[in-house]
């Protein structure tokens, strides 16, 4: 059974919570966790789970930058694009605090109880010594979070003279104890991180200076010092820092390490963090929910060809939130699906993934030409241009020409939603060659009827992407662009040839009338 954990000054004073144990700063106790915690990762029997849970593709890159500023005792800065987990990295340095840390009950900065700042906390203990109450912190107690915006003041940041409170307590404007203090000092003894410290006002950064050099702050101007115990982090757009937003230069000298983020290396990478983000385990007694894997390539695809698609606007970035919630939208519509049917599989298809189009087209920003051509126009272009990279790695070597043969002599098949699993699969199976060259998947017509359309439906939609067939937007499947052009281009051929034939026939006749 747990010790309980000692509730007054005396109590705290005999229990292990020794003074060089509490009075450690935060900083110093950052560096101490960590550094056990690489010890214990190092032994030959240790546990090697990772320092920063949650955090994907940055254990190379980011995580090393991450740990020696801590282990440095650095104010940092993280710099990186929208969805690259920067406020997620600050979060997770909790995991670096103490369990439980004590402070003086009823403190609005969280004193220290054996070193009070506060002229509260000091005259508490004078009055009760050893019966002064302790109450105790978590790690995500200790954690202060503030969204930059150019509102901001520094009263919010470091705090007022609160003139009620004078009067209600019948103090002097110029005590300590008519001070409201900002969300700075009610950091106290914990991490202060500041997002977007771009947005945040010149003035207003100005008033970190002494803070983060000197380890105090004053308020208002009156003789009041107090020396906090605070770790500040701070976040930050590239883009932001050097355009719409600046950090004036004494401030960024303060910032010990300024570590750089980014988006996922590549696909499996991406797969890894969408699955982990992504609200995709829908367990229910309707429907078990499934999605190919050549569903998550493809829609983690989707960001890769964004972010190197010259009609979307680089300096935005294109979050890590798109797959995300495209997935989620997959999966819903999956679901959907099954539900209209009373299906007891519900299994993501390619063609999901055109219902997460309003998903899509609200996460990424576009350029110019973007914007002339349409959102919508500029995504589905996007996804088609992934439906193909990804159908390449599985059917790249696979012929298709008997399956571009059938839909060439008129046939045609039509995949939504309006139709049952079962229904499509009879539909499917007329289409020559078809269950053949579901073979990379490993498919055959005896599959189960919901996963054999979602596979089949992928290598009609790769062919679609190569061209080799034409789809509408209800995804009826006809003959292939390739034949449609060359059936106008016979027809325009044939029309040169009767408008040449009329000429020719015109000029005999006027000859004739000539000679005549």
């Amino acid at each position: 059974m747990a010790t309980a954990l000692p509730t007054t000054l005396g109590a705290l004073r005999a229990s292990e919570f020794t003074p060089a144990r509490v009075n450690r700063s935060v900083k110093d106790e950052l560096r101490e966790n960590l550094i056990a915690r690489l010890r214990a990762a190092s032994a030959p029997s240790g546990n090697a789970s990772p320092l920063f849970p949650g955090i994907v593709g940055y254990d190379d890159t980011v995580v090393p930058q991450v740990v020696n500023a801590v282990l440095s005792r650095h104010n940092f800065i993280l710099l990186g694009l929208r969805g690259q987990a920067k406020s997620r990295i600050l979060r997770a340095l909790t995991t670096l605090l103490d369990p439980h840390v004590p402070y003086i009950a009823g403190s609005e900065i969280r004193d220290n109880p054996y070193v009070p700042i506060s002229k509260f906390s000091r005259e508490l203990i004078a009055r009760l010594g050893d019966q002064t109450p302790i109450a105790w912190m978590t790690p995500e107690e200790r954690f202060v979070e503030k969204l930059a915006t150019p509102d901001v003041t520094v009263a919010d940041l470091v705090g007022d003279v609160d003139p009620i409170k004078a009067a209600r307590s019948n103090q002097d404007l110029g005590s300590e104890l008519t001070m409201h203090y900002g969300l700075l000092p009610r950091a106290n003894r914990g991490i202060f991180a500041i997002n977007e410290l771009p947005d945040l006002a010149g003035k207003i950064q100005v008033a970190l200076f002494n803070i983060m050099q000197e380890g105090d702050v004053q308020i208002k101007g009156y003789p009041i010092r107090l020396p906090l115990d605070v770790a500040i982090v701070f976040s930050a757009n590239p883009e932001d820092y050097t355009a719409r937003g600046k950090i004036v230069t004494p401030l960024k000298d303060r910032i010990g390490s300024e570590i750089r983020t980014h988006y996922p290396e590549d696909v499996e990478e991406g797969i890894r963090i969408t699955a982990q983000e992504a609200w995709t385990d829908r367990a229910g007694r309707e429907a078990t929910l499934e999605i190919p894997r050549y569903v998550r390539q493809i829609v983690e695809q989707i960001a890769f060809t964004a972010r190197d698609d010259k009609k979307v606007d680089k300096r935005s970035g294109v979050s890590q939130r798109l797959p995300i919630t495209t997935m989620e939208l997959v999966a819903s519509n999956a679901e959907r699906r099954a539900l209209l049917h009373g299906e007891q599989l519900a299994v993501a298809r390619v063609g999901d993934i055109y219902s997460a189009l309003p998903g899509i087209t609200g996460k990424i920003e576009l350029e110019y030409e973007g914007e002339m051509r349409g959102a919508d126009t500029v995504v589905r272009e996007i996804i088609r241009t992934a439906v193909a990279r990804v159908f390449d790695e599985y059917f790249g070597g696979e012929s298709t020409e008997q399956i571009e043969q059938w839909f060439n002599l008129g046939g045609s098949v039509q995949l939504n939603d309006i139709q049952a699993a079962v229904d499509s699969v009879a539909e499917l199976k007329q289409i020559q060659g078809l269950f053949e060259r579901l073979a990379p998947l490993q498919i055959t017509a005896k599959t189960r009827p919901e996963i054999a359309v979602s596979a089949a439906e992928f290598l009609l939609e790769g062919m679609y992407a190569h061209k080799r067939l034409s789809r509408t937007e209800e995804r009826s499947f006809t003959a292939g662009e390739k034949k449609a052009r060359a059936e106008e281009a016979s027809r325009y051929g044939e029309k040169i040839r009767d408008r040449d034939a009329e000429r020719e026939e015109l000029r005999r006749s006027r000859m004739r009338r000539g000679f005549n």
